[in-house]
């Protein structure tokens, strides 16, 4: 597809505020929840107005209710900016769009999912920009036939903060020996993250790293299954099911290391708390999850559903406590360069002020990267050592 890669350079000063109505039409709290919240609460700490909460009720992508029901909101409010963050949302966003005043519509795409059918493709190329939150998302979008230019790539982001807990107090909370080696994973209890593979790999584990201890942190409708499953395997007192925690950065502290076993993962927010509080990673090579951990730099990726080279890199790192040290050192350093909360909030009002029509021409550089190139990406970056990354 055509397009090219644009850079945006140096800091731009905005001269006016943009008033935003995020939609997102999810039932339960995950990520891309947090996600929505980060965006919106950045927005509105750097004076942009973010529109107050209304409940819509959603059923589909073309449910009435909620179409009628945004429309009327964008009536109400005149926002220059829809900002869609779901493909239910995306659906209802483009058509209230329509009876409500004509504001800007940008869409993030979460999922390295194809597009299903015209209607599902046909939407995405009403939206004003896309925004992927991976290469590997994005890729999808261009193969499905979206306009390369049209694209913009910003990597998820969560906020930089320190560790709420020392990890003898998170051991000792979780009934642990002070000290036990720790795998934590924190996720949401469904198929596509494939804890079975781990549970799989864990009587591996404690036969070469016997004190070895996991920590299942989330809930979902396969908690039973998976806890059957634990107790088929002997894993006993050395596995604890948590449940949904709100304090997840206090466990954090707890675990010697993060593990993802997704089969199917956009980028991965949990990876990126991980490297915030300097936590190695253990992960499936899925999806945008390569491009959030440096194999042999931040963590170790291992082929999707393998729990044979799952339990050999949880080994390696388990018993090398250096390596654990530096991986951790590494993915912090990654973390403040690339996937800050701040960073994903900047680069999501430079789309919208770029949608509105508020940046020149002439503050765009030229395109660089043979592999942006090829994809034909559009970038937010403030240094080429970050453009170089997307």
């Amino acid at each position: 597809m055509g397009g090219r890669l644009t850079q945006y350079a140096g800091e731009h000063l905005r001269s006016a505020t943009v008033r935003v109505v995020h939609v997102d039409s999810a039932h339960e709290w995950r990520g891309s929840q947090s996600q929505v919240l980060l965006t919106a609460q950045g927005m509105a700490d750097q004076g942009h107005v973010v529109l107050r909460v209304r409940a819509l009720s959603f059923g589909g992508d073309l449910h009435l209710g909620a179409i009628l029901g945004l429309a009327r909101v964008l009536r109400d409010e005149k926002p220059d900016v829809v900002h869609a963050h779901d493909p239910h949302a995306t659906a209802a966003g483009v058509l209230a769009a329509r009876l409500g005043g004509r504001p800007r519509v940008v869409a993030s795409r979460r999922v390295p999912l194809r597009l299903r059918g015209v209607f599902s493709r046909r939407k995405y190329l009403a939206c004003d920009r896309l925004l992927p939150v991976s290469r590997a998302v994005a890729h999808l979008l261009i193969e499905d036939g979206l306009p390369a230019d049209r694209l913009t790539l910003i990597y998820e982001g969560v906020p930089d903060r320190l560790a709420t807990a020392e990890r003898r107090e998170v051991h000792e909370g979780l009934g642990f020996p002070s000290g036990s080696p720790v795998i934590g994973t924190v996720a949401a209890l469904t198929e596509q993250k494939d804890h079975e593979t781990l549970l799989l790999a864990m009587p591996r584990v404690l036969a070469a790293v016997p004190g070895a201890r996991l920590v299942i942190v989330g809930e979902g409708k396969l908690r039973a299954r998976l806890e059957s499953r634990a107790r088929e395997r002997g894993l006993g007192d050395r596995c604890v099911f948590t449940g949904f925690r709100d304090d997840v950065d206090r466990l954090l502290a707890g675990f010697s290391l993060l593990c993802l076993t997704s089969r199917l993962e956009g980028l991965g927010t949990c990876l990126l708390d991980a490297m915030c509080f300097s936590r190695p990673i253990v992960a499936s090579a899925t999806g945008g999850i390569p491009e959030a951990v440096r194999h042999g730099e931040t963590g170790l990726l291992f082929p999707v559903g393998d729990p044979s080279a799952l339990a050999v890199a949880l080994v390696a790192l388990l018993r090398d406590e250096g390596r654990q040290e530096r991986m951790g050192q590494a993915g912090r350093r990654r973390f403040e360069q690339t996937f800050t909360a701040r960073r994903m909030v900047e680069e999501t009002l430079r789309v919208y002020e770029d949608v509105c029509g508020s940046l020149a021409v002439s503050e765009r550089l030229p395109e660089i990267g043979a592999f942006e190139r090829g994809l034909g990406l559009t970038t937010l970056s403030r240094s080429s050592e970050a453009s170089s990354e997307v």
